[in-house]
């Protein structure tokens, strides 16, 4: 269960980092950032424009 639970979050972080990098934001940067907030670096991402 809790391995399932990684690989989704680390999913998430990953694809957060090519929202961040369409925006023309840092994807390293995003990346972190979505490891440690998850789906709320996603609601981050896509909320606001820039």
């Amino acid at each position: 269960m809790e391995q399932s639970y990684a690989v989704g979050w680390g999913t998430l972080a990953l694809i957060n980092t090519g929202i961040a990098q369409s925006k023309n934001k840092k994807g390293l940067n995003w990346f972190l950032i979505s490891l440690l907030l998850g789906p709320i670096a996603t609601f981050i991402l896509v909320a606001f424009k820039s």
